[in-house]
């Protein structure tokens, strides 16, 4: 099990003003932020991080979206860090999500979700390796 998990605050959340909430959300939680930037994703970069969707009917749907507005990509450590952020993000769906998660503060809707995370420590390191080089891993 890694220490490690992988998070995008997606175009909806960073338009919206939240990034800096949900940061300050992340960081009381006790993670420590290992690598961190803003950028935008171009369609085919999306594309390529959601490759794993792309059969599923709503993938173009999802790639539009995530390359319609800047992103804010982290790799966060924590013991037991892919439990601990899916606990903290919430159901996908915000109207199911527990009350003071992430997605129930900041997220619109299934689609518009304010921030995605890791679902298994495998999956983190291959993300978190996507967006990051190992010289940018602290």
């Amino acid at each position: 099990m890694s220490n490690r998990t992988f998070t995008m605050i997606k175009p909806d959340a960073t338009r919206k003003g939240h990034t800096g909430a949900i940061l300050q959300m992340i960081n009381e939680a006790g993670f420590r932020i290992a690598a961190m930037k803003m950028t935008t994703l171009s369609k085919e970069k999306a594309g390529a991080f959601y490759a794993v969707h792309s059969e599923r009917p709503f993938y173009g749907e999802l790639v539009e979206f995530m390359s319609s507005g800047p992103i804010t990509a982290a790799i966060l450590e924590k013991e037991n860090a892919v439990d601990d952020f899916r606990k903290l993000i919430g159901s996908t769906n915000p109207a199911d999500a527990a009350d003071g998660t992430i997605r129930k503060l900041f997220a619109a809707s299934i689609g518009e979700n304010a921030v995605h995370g890791s679902d298994s420590s495998e999956n983190a390191i291959l993300e978190g390796d996507f967006f990051f080089s190992k010289l940018e891993q602290f």
